[in-house]
């Protein structure tokens, strides 16, 4: 096991991504926004998650 980074809590991702808790929340119910890991109750992103993301909405920006 590999640990590179703490994971993201939503608070910090949205910021990151300079978008609303509430965008963030959305994004996962609706299943568009990046992946993220459940953990108990918390919600948590491992941030090569949010940079992959990241680079598919870019790619397809460009296509």
């Amino acid at each position: 096991m590999t640990i590179n980074k703490p994971l993201g809590k939503p608070p910090e991702v949205a910021k990151y991504l300079g978008v609303s808790e509430e965008t963030l929340k959305g994004w996962r119910w609706k299943g568009v926004g990046p992946d993220y890991v459940p953990v108990g109750r918390h919600v948590r992103y491992r941030w090569s998650a949010v940079e992959k993301w990241l680079d598919q909405q870019a790619a397809r920006r460009s296509a």
